[in-house]
């Protein structure tokens, strides 16, 4: 069963959930193989279909990768803010203190979250010039998006994490994935949401973002 939302509604309330996961029911296999189904209607690069998901759902299993979940978190470098970005985060006071408050809440029991979903992508884009970059990343990031827009229409939540990113290496051994080969994309905590209510964030004016004919 779906929840009964509009195109637009679907794409406007599938936020980054962090702190309204249901750490408690279990996420049935059969609907995130509806996700994965769809995800993989998403448009590809040259069609080449080098998409990969890989599910974690075996308790023993989301333990070892939630503890390496939580180191590579302690790893990770966030980029500098610049002055837009200050200006952006301005437009909703206090949106990024609840952001790194949905951080924690998460990391602290991301043990607790029923399913991983990690998706990867057969080649990697180490020292890659920005075409090859485009091209991979293209090819990935769309099926990712229509993932977590299936799962949201489900009544699941998700966020998209790189957390994976500094410890990647051990994370592909853990799940034997080929490192030199294949890319782990992103870090999907996948849970039923509490409650199926979200709203539209708050965002930049339209007119500092849309460009007509030139910049």
């Amino acid at each position: 069963m779906t929840l009964d939302l509009s195109p637009d509604e679907l794409l406007s309330t599938t936020r980054a959930v962090r702190r309204r996961l249901d750490f408690d029911r279990p996420v049935p296999r059969d609907l995130i193989e509806e996700c994965v189904d769809l995800a993989t209607q998403a448009p590809t690069g040259r069609n080449r279909q080098r998409w990969h998901f890989l599910v974690v759902t075996e308790a023993a299993q989301r333990r070892e990768v939630a503890e390496i979940f939580r180191r590579a978190l302690a790893l990770s470098e966030a980029a500098p803010l610049s002055r837009d970005d200050l200006a952006r985060m301005h437009v909703r006071p206090g949106s990024m203190a609840r952001v790194f408050d949905g951080v924690r809440h998460l990391a602290d029991n991301i043990h607790r979250v029923p399913a991983f979903v990690i998706p990867a992508v057969e080649g990697r884009t180490d020292a890659a010039s920005v075409q090859v970059q485009s091209g991979t990343w293209g090819s990935i990031l769309p099926a990712v998006w229509s993932f977590m827009l299936a799962a949201r229409a489900r009544g699941l939540g998700t966020v998209w994490t790189t957390a994976q990113a500094p410890l990647e290496r051990e994370l592909s051994a853990i799940l034997g994935v080929p490192y030199d080969e294949v890319m782990l994309a992103a870090f999907l905590p996948l849970a039923f949401t509490l409650g199926t209510e979200f709203k539209p964030a708050v965002r930049v004016p339209r007119d500092r973002v849309l460009h007509w004919q030139h910049w």
